[in-house]
């Protein structure tokens, strides 16, 4: 919604001041999406953000606009990928705790991406700690790692809002073409079965330890399942 609201149709402000109240009328949530590549979070996150009044924050996308936006962490962050180096856990911390003070993330939020490691998952209580907050749900997206290459390989997302489609199991009206906005869509470079399968390596070594750091809050979702049904899962589990 612009600052100025001349130009904006009645209609329009109405629809956002009744949006608003019922999401005043919500809990405050917290939530951690995990999975590997393929399992579907892309296609549901958007929704949750939405019946949650959540802000969705993938740390890819952020890492990205901070270095875009030349802020002090995003210099930091292009610091060290030109050097080769990875970015640090606490940089990564810290724009998730400087995300977290936006209008849009009253309500909480949507990590996905992270955290990927227990130190990371360690990192993040800690901030949230400090602000006397925890994660309060982690939603565990399963699905058999021999579904996912052919779930991988024909995805194509809308990178603006992170609108995902798949050619043959949700495509969007128009091959290529987000269904909202009429702009193109792009398909990731590492979405190819050579790179899924070291990615999966890497997620059950490294993330399947995370979903025990948070065993009492997970919820385990059959995220092979139609994504229809994937939702109901969810609304289910978070009480929507």
């Amino acid at each position: 919604m612009p600052s100025d609201l001349t130009d904006v149709p009645i209609d329009d402000l109405l629809k956002e001041v009744s949006r608003r109240l019922e999401c005043s009328k919500k809990p405050e949530r917290r939530l951690i999406l995990i999975g590997p590549p393929g399992c579907g979070k892309g296609t549901q996150s958007p929704a949750i953000k939405d019946a949650t009044c959540t802000c969705h924050l993938a740390t890819g996308d952020m890492l990205r606009a901070a270095v875009a936006a030349k802020s002090a962490l995003g210099l930091e962050a292009k610091k060290a990928m030109d050097s080769g180096a990875l970015v640090s856990d606490d940089l990564v911390v810290g724009l998730i705790e400087e995300a977290i003070k936006a209008p849009q993330c009253t309500k909480g939020f949507i990590l996905d991406g992270f955290p990927r490691t227990v130190v990371q998952a360690k990192k993040l209580d800690e901030m949230l700690a400090k602000q006397g907050a925890a994660i309060d749900k982690v939603l565990d997206f399963q699905v058999p790692d021999a579904l996912l290459v052919e779930r991988v390989v024909g995805r194509w997302v809308h990178p603006a809002s992170g609108r995902s489609y798949h050619t043959k199991f949700a495509p969007p009206q128009k091959p290529g073409v987000d269904d909202l906005t009429g702009e193109a869509l792009i398909q990731r470079k590492d979405d190819n079965a050579e790179t899924l399968k070291t990615r999966l390596s890497a997620f059950h070594s490294h993330t399947q330890p995370v979903i025990e750091h948070y065993a009492k809050k997970v919820a385990v979702l059959q995220a092979e399942k139609k994504a229809a049904e994937v939702t109901q899962q969810i609304s289910k589990v978070l009480g929507l």
